[in-house]
């Protein structure tokens, strides 16, 4: 089960964050994952909540944003969502096309509560307070 490594990969880059900012403590994060990068929703949830309890992760919440398959359309260059591996473009009908998502496998945020008791959003290289 490699959902077991991801949710351990997660925890390991919350800890990170967490360790850059003495006193603060993570009240959730978000990950982005796309629907063909073969992780299974119920096992991710199940191994994240048996690797947080009984730790300071414990209260941690977990939001997955799946992303379906999104293809380009080398012929035409419209963007479209693929659905039932139907890789035709909708708009020229051509199969000649190029996939741009749905194998992401990503942190989307990590929400901290800061020491000073202040909500903050750290989004990639951003921080956004609330």
């Amino acid at each position: 089960m490699h959902e077991m490594g991801i949710a351990n990969s997660i925890l390991e880059g919350v800890a990170k964050e967490l360790r850059s900012r003495p006193g603060s403590r993570a009240i959730q994060v978000g990950v982005r994952i796309g629907e063909l990068a073969g992780v299974d929703p119920g096992s991710l949830s199940f191994a994240f909540e048996a690797l947080t309890i009984d730790t300071p992760f414990a209260a941690l919440k977990l939001d997955v944003e799946y992303v379906a398959p999104r293809s380009r359309c080398r012929e035409c260059n419209r963007e479209f969502e693929v659905r039932n591996y139907e890789l035709f473009c909708p708009a020229c009908g051509s199969l000649n096309s190029t996939r741009i998502s749905g194998d992401e496998l990503e942190f989307k945020y990590l929400e901290i509560d800061e020491a000073e008791d202040e909500a903050v959003k750290c989004c990639d290289l951003e921080v956004n307070k609330k």
